[in-house]
């Protein structure tokens, strides 16, 4: 079973408005910090956002600060991506992230979801 289970993704056009919504399924994340990241075809996975575990400590890919948000549901088991003023660019598979560590590449992440396509067109 997928420790997290992401919703909200789908087809907008440029300039519209996703909510990305990640949930835990079997381990509960309250002690995690947790984040964003997506993989558009034919590109390697990076990093979009990313908040403590309290919820205080926030960080953004330079590419979506500004127009993304990232906040923690009131359990602190869930996380969801508010992506406004999308662009093409942004058309990806997003994925939601967890690690007990403060860094946040891949190879940090301990734990994945199994991602939701996002596609923005033109």
């Amino acid at each position: 079973q997928v420790p997290l289970v992401e919703s909200g993704g789908g087809l907008v056009q440029a300039g519209g408005s996703l909510r990305l919504s990640c949930a835990a399924s079997v381990v509960t994340f309250i002690n995690y910090n947790m984040g964003w990241f997506r993989r558009a075809e034919g590109k390697e996975r990076e990093f979009v956002a990313a908040i403590s575990w309290r919820g205080v400590l926030l960080e953004y890919a330079d590419s979506v600060a500004g127009r993304f948000t990232i906040s923690r549901g009131n359990a602190k088991n869930t996380v969801f991506l508010q992506m406004n003023s999308l662009k093409p660019e942004d058309s990806a598979v997003y994925y939601c992230a967890a690690t007990s560590t403060t860094t946040w590449d891949p190879d940090s992440v301990q734990y994945w979801g199994q991602g939701t396509q996002v596609t923005v067109s033109s």
